[in-house]
């Protein structure tokens, strides 16, 4: 008898549903049986000493002095304390399995939806001739050195690059060098070096009408990421040169700067405009945050996504494409570069009660988040700080931010890693439907 491949896998993900429905009863029903009653104080201490902890933490970043100290050992003690207030009751086990079993409900019920096609996006490639003149601009600090140590502008000009390595004494204009590099017959413009430079030459590319290149030599290389690029070896993107495909990936301006990754507005913005915060980060930011936070420094702010208002908040970030928001593991990353749409985040705490409220997500009164086509941030002064990717800028307001759809052509190596898959949400009455399901089910289909 041969089994059916595809019956092997409709059992799979019947099982992975039926496993997570039966861990999440049993986490519910743990508490329940060895702790009777109580089961709801433990659940209100759980959920009390978060919200104590938020609390203190909104302290910590807005009080100096003694204030900031005492807030940061009632951060710490409040954890500790509902700790060891189950432990008194003999029932941290029990709390403990029981996160346990959510835990694997978690695990099992992605696994289930996942087998369905969820988060299956097809990024379109787009074979391309290999450039003949490839120019490169190289930043050898940059990254920690990663151009020297990997061997970058060798392995280029073997390749048939022309390589430009910035020379950090005597700062030069990027722009300026890809243009002039583009005027002379250059039919590929490429950075090895952190992503304010890399918009820099990106938005010459898309002005010319070159495909990009995007060697990861920087230090986060957030943009590499989320192209799937490999950031332990940046010398493997260089493999673009001979054997690339090209992505279109959108591009975002704030007024008319460009970047790749995001412009941020408010106390961040602020924080690293500082002459101090390169020196000691940590330190310039406990010092500025108290009053950007409470906005006794600061210009205050309104902003419009698509004409939406979000009124008066302290922190604002627009990014190139929306940022995962659902899976704390992949926060920090996009699912797409060209949807076309700019991500919105907005924050505004102005009391421990509502920094404690963050803690609902996306549901919470002080978070906002939002796609829109055009962002118009607007000030109560004739300029605002802007971080323009890591870049500290101050440009006249109001600033216009928008994307340019599909803008960019991003050569990549056909062989790379590729971008993690977005984890899907639990449905809960999805997994009910999967679990319940006894011939085939929804396996390579997003819905029923």
């Amino acid at each position: 008898m041969v089994l059916d491949p595809d019956e092997g896998a409709h059992s799979v993900q019947r099982w992975s549903a039926r496993l997570s429905l039966a861990a999440a009863a049993l986490g519910l029903l743990l508490p329940m049986i060895f702790a009777g009653t109580a089961s709801l104080i433990l659940l209100a201490v759980g959920l009390g000493g978060m919200a104590v902890t938020a609390a203190a933490v909104w302290w910590v970043l807005t009080r100096r002095g003694v204030a900031r100290i005492a807030a940061a050992v009632l951060a710490v003690a409040a954890p500790l304390t509902v700790i060891g207030f189950y432990d008194m009751r003999n029932l941290l086990w029990v709390v403990m399995v029981s996160l346990g079993l959510w835990g694997v409900a978690v695990w099992a019920g992605r696994a289930a939806i996942r087998s369905t096609g969820f988060g299956a996006v097809a990024v379109a490639e787009y074979p391309t001739p290999a450039p003949r003149s490839p120019f490169l601009i190289m930043n050898p600090r940059s990254g920690g050195g990663k151009v020297g140590r990997f061997g970058l502008k060798e392995k280029a000009e073997r390749l048939g690059a022309r390589v430009v390595l910035l020379d950090p004494d005597h700062p030069q204009d990027v722009a300026a060098l890809a243009r002039e590099a583009a005027d002379a017959g250059a039919d590929l413009l490429g950075v090895a070096g952190g992503d304010g430079t890399q918009a820099l030459v990106a938005a010459v590319a898309v002005e010319r009408g070159l495909p990009f290149l995007v060697i990861s030599a920087g230090t986060r290389n957030h943009f590499a990421l989320d192209l799937g690029l490999d950031r332990e070896d940046p010398s493997a993107c260089l493999d673009a040169l001979t054997d690339g495909v090209e992505l279109r990936v959108d591009l975002g301006y704030a007024n008319e700067h460009p970047f790749v990754n995001n412009a941020s507005f408010g106390a961040y913005a602020a924080v690293v405009q500082s002459p101090a915060y390169r020196d000691d980060k940590v330190r310039t930011t406990l010092e500025l945050l108290p009053d950007l936070l409470t906005r006794q420094r600061g210009p205050r702010m309104v902003a419009q996504a698509d004409g939406v208002k979000i009124p008066a908040p302290q922190a604002l970030l627009v990014s190139n494409n929306p940022y995962r928001t659902g899976d704390p593991a992949g926060l920090g990353r996009r699912e797409l570069l060209n949807s076309g749409r700019l991500g919105v985040l907005g924050i505004k705490v102005d009391n421990a009660a509502q920094a404690a409220g963050l803690l609902r997500g996306r549901k919470a009164a002080g978070l906002t988040v939002r796609t829109a086509q055009e962002v118009l941030v607007d000030a109560d002064c004739e300029e605002i700080e802007v971080g323009v990717d890591g870049e500290a800028l101050l440009l006249p307001v109001p600033v216009r931010c928008r994307i340019a759809p599909g803008a960019l052509r991003v050569r990549v190596p056909r062989a790379r890693p590729g971008v993690p898959a977005v984890k899907p949400p639990m449905d809960w009455r999805r997994l009910r439907k999967l679990a319940a399901v006894v011939g085939r089910t929804a396996v390579g289909r997003r819905g029923f």
